[in-house]
C-alpha cells in the first residue's frame, strides 16, 4: 500500500518523548525521528510499523501539494547499512560484513510533532485515525508508571571498558598509510574509521534517553527493528527532498567544546579558518555536486552554504550545503544509487577511496557510516547520517568513530577527534575509552 496516513491534529501538545514510551512498552518494531531535547524548530516523528522492503522506484521530482500538513505523510522508517551502499557501488565488502537483517518499518500509526508551531498530529489508516488520535491525546495517562520518569534518571552502571578494533598507535599507522595513498594519487581524501564495542546486554531506551539528554542533535532517532535498534545523536542531514528539490548537508570539520566561554569562541574560529578542514570540507563538497548532478537538471546544482560552523553541546562542526532540482522520473532507488555511501564518510574519489579503506580498517562498518531516516510515498526523503550513533544488538553494542584524513593531516590530532566523537555514545552506555584512547594525552 502507498497511500498516504490521515492525519487528525491534536488540540494540546504531547511530549514525544511521553509518547514514544507509550508506544515501545507495547511495540517491538517503534520509530523516533528526533529533533532533539528542548526542540524550538524542526520536526519530530514517533510511531509503529510492520517490516518492509524500501520500494526503489518512489518518483522525488513531484511538487509539493501546499497543504499545511507534516513532511511525512506515510511511507518508509528505517536505515541503510554502509556495505550494502559500497556493494552497488562496485566497492568490495568484508566477507564477514555483518547481515542487516529488516531495516525498514512501513509506518503505520505515526504522531508528527512540529516543534516551532507547538502543533501535534496523529496519522494512521483512515477508519482508525480518530481512535488512534484520542490514544495519542491521552499518552501521559497511559504510559506505565516504571516509565513516567525517564529511565535515564536512574544512575548508570559501574563503568566497563569498551573494546577498540584499533590502539591509537594503530589508528595514527593508518593515518600514515592514507597519506602516502594521497601522496601517490590514488585519493584526495580518505574518510578513517574504527569502531568500539560493549559487550552484554544493554537497555536500548535508556541508554537514548541518556545520549540525547547528552548531546542533542537536530536529526537524533531510535529505531528498532527486528530486535535492533539504531541510537543516533546525528547532527548530519545526508539527504532531503521536498517538491522535486535534492539536498546534502556535509560535515567536514571538528573541534570540542569548552566550559569556557572565550575558549570556546576561540575554538570555533579556529574551526572556521583552518585550511585542512576547509580543504576536507571543499572536497567533499565537490563529491556531492557530482553525485547530485547525477540525479538532477543540469544546470541546477547550487553550493547554498560553505564552511559554516554549526555549534553542537559536545562539538563545533563544520558544514556545507549542496542542493539540485531531481530531474524527471528520478526516484530514490536512483538518488541512492547516485549518492550512497555519503561521500563525508568515503572520501575522493568515492570507489577508490572505499576499495583502499576496505583493505585499512580491518572489517565492516555495519550500520554505521550508513543513513537513516524516513522515504515518503509522496517522495519527501529526510536522511540523516549514521554518526555519533550506537547500534544495539542482543549481546553488545557497538559505537563508530572516524575522521577525514587529507595531505595535511596530524595523525595526533586526528587520533584525539576519533576520542571526542566516540567519547558521549560510550559514555551513554555507561563505558569508558579502552586504555590510551581515554589517555588525558589525547584531550
Amino acid at each position: 500500500m502507498r497511500e498516504r496516513l490521515s492525519p487528525r491534529e491534536l488540540s494540546l501538545w504531547v511530549e514525544p518523548a511521553t509518547v514514544f514510551r507509550m508506544l515501545e512498552a507495547r511495540s517491538a518494531d517503534v520509530f523516533w525521528l528526533d529533533a532533539g531535547a528542548d526542540a524550538a524548530e524542526g520536526w519530530s516523528f514517533v510511531g509503529t510499523g510492520e517490516p518492509a522492503v524500501l520500494p526503489q522506484d518512489v518518483r522525488l521530482d513531484v511538487p509539493v501539494d501546499g497543504q499545511d500538513l507534516p513532511p511525512f505523510s506515510g511511507g518508509w522508517v528505517g536505515w541503510r547499512d554502509y556495505e550494502s551502499g559500497a556493494r552497488v557501488a562496485g566497492a568490495p565488502v568484508s566477507s564477514d560484513a555483518e547481515s542487516a537483517g529488516p531495516s525498514w518499518l512501513r509506518a503505520t500509526r505515526v504522531v508528527a510533532f512540529d516543534h516551532a508551531a507547538a502543533r501535534v498530529w496523529a496519522l494512521s489508516a483512515a477508519g482508525a485515525v480518530e481512535g488512534w488520535a484520542a490514544e495519542v491525546a491521552s499518552a501521559s495517562a497511559s504510559v506505565p508508571e516504571s516509565l513516567a520518569t525517564s529511565r535515564s534518571d536512574l544512575a548508570p552502571p559501574s563503568p566497563v571498558i569498551a573494546d577498540a578494533r584499533h590502539e591509537p598507535h594503530e589508528y595514527a599507522a593508518l593515518i600514515e598509510r592514507c597519506r602516502q595513498l594521497i601522496r601517490a594519487g590514488t585519493a584526495y581524501q580518505l574518510c578513517l574509521t574504527t569502531r568500539f564495542t560493549v559487550p552484554g546486554a544493554h537497555d536500548a531506551v535508556t541508554v537514548y534517553e541518556r545520549l540525547r539528554a547528552a548531546t542533542p542533535a537536530h536529526h537524533g532517532g531510535f529505531i528498532r527493528i527486528g530486535g535492533r535498534a539504531l541510537l543516533s545523536a546525528s547532527p548530519e542531514q545526508f539527504l532531503h527532498a521536498a517538491g522535486g528539490v535534492l539536498r546534502s548537508r556535509p560535515i567536514k570539520g571538528t573541534r570540542p567544546r569548552s566550559t569556557d566561554a572565550a575558549e570556546d569562541a576561540a575554538l570555533a574560529a579556529e574551526l572556521a579558518v583552518d585550511a585542512k578542514e576547509r580543504a576536507e570540507n571543499v572536497m567533499i563538497v565537490d563529491l556531492m555536486r557530482n553525485d547530485l548532478s547525477r540525479v538532477c537538471v543540469p544546470g541546477s546544482i547550487r553550493v547554498e552554504g560553505l564552511w559554516v560552523v554549526e555549534s553542537y553541546p559536545a562539538v563545533h562542526q563544520l558544514v556545507s550545503t549542496v542542493s539540485g532540482t531531481a530531474a524527471e522520473g528520478t526516484t530514490i532507488g536512483a538518488l541512492l544509487e547516485a549518492t550512497f555511501p555519503a561521500g563525508s564518510m568515503t572520501g575522493t574519489p568515492k570507489l577508490s577511496a572505499m576499495t583502499r579503506l576496505h583493505e585499512l580498517e580491518g572489517g565492516p562498518r555495519g550500520v554505521y557510516a550508513g543513513c537513516f531516516g524516513y522515504v515518503g510515498v509522496d517522495g519527501a526523503v529526510d536522511l540523516a547520517m549514521v554518526i555519533r550513533s550506537i547500534v544495539i544488538d542482543e549481546d553488545r553494542a557497538v559505537v563508530g568513530a572516524g575522521g577525514g584524513i587529507t595531505w595535511g593531516s596530524v595523525a595526533a590530532a586526528e587520533v584525539a577527534e576519533v576520542a571526542t566523537k566516540a567519547r558521549a555514545p560510550l559514555a551513554a552506555l555507561g563505558a569508558e575509552m579502552p586504555g590510551l584512547w581515554g589517555s588525558d594525552i589525547l584531550n
